[in-house]
């Protein structure tokens, strides 16, 4: 029997650009400052008949989700985000050039607006990720820590996290810094942005990579993660299918 969707996902392997937003897992992977590097121990080798490793690291390591409970009381857990929530039509937002000039950049109302003159609405259940392309730095540059020992990097608006939400109910967000919230807001007065996206019952998806290899937008992002039972979060997969 002829499978019509297999023949589809066949015309995009030929015709699209899958790229990986990813990073990978190791010790040595990017994390949040507050959190151990993860753990690898060789449990079993091929010598044994078979490789095996045990893996010790916390729910929200490298590229990962962020379920509601994450910061939101009776929030959802990860096993309880349906599996059409992780795919979305993918939105990119490049404020690379804003972020040169002001590493504490917080992304605008303003700027949602601005991008949406050029590329149209943002679609109802998208998936809207902040390019500023912090990922480019180097990993021990990633909080860049000043003389007084402040983290300084750009992060979202709690305005805009509410607009995107609110005005144009999008299932999630994304950024390539390790926090929501730019370095300098979180310091002084909390994670708001963070707060307001969970509050909302979204997810979101931090340490992003590779936004710089997507269109701002006709493309679809696939967030793949384990069904982790209770789960607050965890390392994901995140790919973007894209028009060549």
């Amino acid at each position: 029997m002829k499978n019509v969707l297999w023949d589809q996902v066949n015309q995009w392997q030929k015709e699209m650009r899958w790229v990986d937003l990813t990073r990978e897992m190791s010790p040595e992977t990017a994390h949040w400052s507050g959190f151990k590097p993860m753990e690898v121990e060789t449990i079993f080798t091929l010598a044994d008949g078979f490789y095996v490793n045990k893996y010790t690291t916390v729910s929200q390591y490298g590229t990962h989700i962020d379920a509601p409970i994450h910061f939101i009381e009776g929030g959802r857990h990860l096993n309880e985000i349906e599996p059409i929530e992780m795919v979305c039509p993918l939105c990119v937002i490049d404020k690379s050039d804003k972020v040169k000039d002001n590493v504490d950049y917080a992304l605008t109302v303003d700027d949602i607006k601005e991008w949406e003159a050029e590329h149209g609405q943002i679609p109802e259940n998208a998936f809207v990720a902040f390019k500023s392309d912090w990922s480019k730095r180097p990993d021990s540059e990633l909080d860049n820590v000043d003389a007084e020992g402040n983290k300084h990097y750009p992060g979202w608006s709690v305005d805009a996290v509410d607009f995107l939400v609110e005005e144009r109910n999008v299932r999630a967000i994304g950024h390539e810094t390790s926090d929501t919230d730019p370095a300098v807001v979180a310091a002084s007065e909390g994670f708001l942005a963070e707060i307001a996206i969970l509050k909302h019952d979204r997810y979101q998806v931090e340490l992003m990579i590779n936004l710089s290899e997507v269109p701002p937008t006709g493309g679809i992002i696939f967030v793949m993660a384990p069904k982790v039972k209770e789960g607050p979060g965890f390392p994901v997969r995140c790919i973007a299918v894209c028009p060549k």
